[in-house]
């Protein structure tokens, strides 16, 4: 997992076994870094309060009605296209 900023956007790029995943890359709670925490499965665990978000669907794993946007992702070679 990682974090990018594109178009002064912060996001959470996340690879489950293969499959690349974007996600809002801001924690709703306080505003911390997600691509900077760590990644249990399809869970992207917030560094700073362990606030959990499937990276597959942005959803918080205690309350669903908290859901982070989510990206549609393309590999090219080398390269992670994510459709703002």
């Amino acid at each position: 997992m990682t974090e990018v900023v594109i178009e002064g956007r912060s996001l959470a790029i996340a690879n489950v076994e293969g499959q690349v995943y974007a996600m809002d890359g801001i924690c709703p709670h306080r505003n911390a870094p997600l691509g900077q925490g760590a990644l249990h499965g399809t869970k992207v665990v917030c560094p700073w309060h362990a606030w959990e978000f499937d990276c597959r669907n942005g959803e918080h794993d205690y309350n669903p009605s908290i859901r982070l946007q989510t990206f549609a992702v393309k590999v090219e070679g080398d390269d992670i296209l994510v459709e703002l």
